[in-house]
């Protein structure tokens, strides 16, 4: 705890200091439509009907007169109260530019069930009834803003509400009796219902509001790196959507300085065919290919055995071949093979095109029985790949391709020919045996932040003019358990020479 505070302290103080003297460009920008505000309508009602069934509602109780019976007062307390329906048929949601969100709904009706107590001068009694309302209305302004921490911030303005209409039903011995001067007493209880709704309401949004607060902004992905997800401004609305500007970049876990390069500007698409759109900056993976580089992490073991196993599954035909020979030349006898990135892994995003260029340092050792590491060759290398990219659920999945592979030999071996034999091996082998165990790994995706129970649907991915477009719908599923998330993105995880990592908590 105390050493999450000590981060917090550096982190915020950064951040003052590098706001004042440049401007932040956000690494992920979010947009969400207004069919997102429809299908949020859709959605919201039936997270409604679900808390409205499960919701423990306050007793309702107060004394009313019921002068043609010429009693002097009643005192009533309803108890146990139980909504069964809800329905709310127009409803509506919709952006009001540069304020925030209108919700809007009318003609709604509701269905409750209650147990009641009654006590006058000249009589107690109780019982149950079914309480029918109509004619709901309420109309209030949500707005959306940031805190200093980057959280974002929501509160209701401007809340109205009433309820119309109410019917009350009792049953009982003697509820022919009771049902007879019913109607006098709805009106206390609509009044008692539209003094409470609108400070129900808000209650509600103060909670929802209470967990924003608590995402996760700043979050340890593993024991290298920090991801920064909050917000960089207050949301932007205007006609047809929201904006948020979300930082999205890595630190490495022991420093909070940013990056030693800028980042830039990028425009979103105009679109409205989906609910929502992520634009995923370059500087986003610049800062985490720099980020993991300089924790170290882009460095990695392998022995014979490992290779061996993945030259076999993953090489066919001409592969076969070479596996041969690099049995010949290189795998005859236990080896080794450190692979250690000589700079950060160079992302290039371009239409259409995904590109990493890892720029890195080969060493293949072996260690003769009761003897000594030797080491046979060290050589310089550029391994050029391609990214391909599929969404799947709530996740980005990558996979890498080898597109070349640039040898640089020391120049004290560049007329070895022996050593000139490695290169085309070598290719070999990081296209048949490490690429595929990068991939295996890759294929855990990198988390997309999505709210609670929401999920991505209908999903298509882009790659434009430095950053990433991914369009998709949303799905609303109560059988979800996952947690809301507002990070993600664990990284390459070639750590510490293991294929291997742990996900973000």
């Amino acid at each position: 705890m105390k050493m999450a505070q000590v981060l917090w302290g550096y982190f915020l103080l950064w951040n003052f200091y590098i706001s004042s003297t440049q401007t932040i460009y956000p690494g992920i920008k979010a947009r969400a439509t207004q069919r997102a505000l429809d299908y949020g309508v859709q959605a919201g009602i039936e997270m409604i009907e679900q808390m409205a069934k499960e919701r423990n509602i306050p007793d309702l109780k107060g004394s009313e007169s019921l002068e043609f019976l010429k009693i002097d007062y009643v005192n009533y307390n309803f108890t146990n109260i139980k909504i069964h329906a809800l329905s709310f048929p127009n409803t509506s949601l919709a952006f009001v530019p540069g304020v925030g969100i209108k919700a809007l709904t009318n003609h709604g009706m509701a269905n409750i069930s209650t147990n009641w107590e009654v006590k006058s001068p000249l009589f107690q009694d109780t019982g149950g009834a079914d309480l029918f309302l109509s004619g709901v209305y309420f109309t209030g302004l949500l707005i959306l803003t940031r805190n200093d921490f980057g959280h974002p911030t929501l509160q209701l303005q401007d809340c109205y509400s009433q309820v119309s209409h109410a019917h009350v039903s009792f049953s009982g011995e003697l509820s022919v009796l009771y049902n007879s001067f019913a109607e006098p007493m709805e009106k206390p209880i609509l009044k008692n219902l539209n003094e409470m709704l609108c400070p129900i309401i808000t209650g509600e949004v103060e909670a929802l509001n209470a967990n924003l607060s608590m995402l996760e902004v700043l979050t340890k992905m593993d024991n290298y790196t920090l991801l920064d997800f909050s917000l960089l401004n207050a949301p932007e609305i205007t006609e047809n959507n929201i904006d948020l500007d979300l930082k999205g970049v890595f630190y490495p876990l022991e420093n909070l300085a940013d990056p030693p390069f800028p980042s830039v500007p990028f425009v979103l698409p105009e679109r409205s065919d989906s609910m929502l759109y992520i634009g995923i900056s370059e500087y986003f993976f610049k800062s985490a290919s720099f980020a993991y580089f300089t924790a170290g992490a882009f460095n990695v073991t392998l022995s014979t055995k490992e290779i061996s196993s993945h030259l076999v599954q993953n090489s066919q035909g001409v592969g076969n071949v070479l596996s041969r020979i690099a049995e010949i030349y290189i795998l005859s006898q236990p080896f080794m093979i450190r692979i250690m990135a000589t700079a950060p892994p160079v992302i290039n995003l371009l239409p259409g095109n995904f590109t990493l260029d890892i720029p890195a340092s080969i060493v293949i050792l072996t260690q003769p029985e009761n003897s000594t590491v030797e080491t046979i060759v060290s050589m310089d290398f550029v391994a050029s790949t391609s990214v391909g990219l599929v969404i799947l659920g709530q996740r980005l999945i990558c996979s890498l391709s080898l597109n070349r592979f640039r040898l640089t030999l020391p120049k004290s071996s560049r007329s070895n020919i022996e050593v000139l034999r490695f290169e085309n091996i070598l290719s070999f082998i990081i296209h048949f045996g490490i690429l595929p165990l990068a991939n295996a790994k890759l294929q855990q995706g990198f988390p997309l932040p999505n709210p609670h129970k929401i999920s991505f649907v209908n999903s298509d991915i882009e790659v434009l003019e430095h950053f990433l477009l991914i369009s998709t719908d949303l799905r609303y599923e109560t059988s979800l358990k996952q947690q809301p998330s507002f990070h993600g993105w664990e990284g390459l995880n070639l750590i510490s020479g293991q294929w291997s990592g742990n996900s973000a908590p």
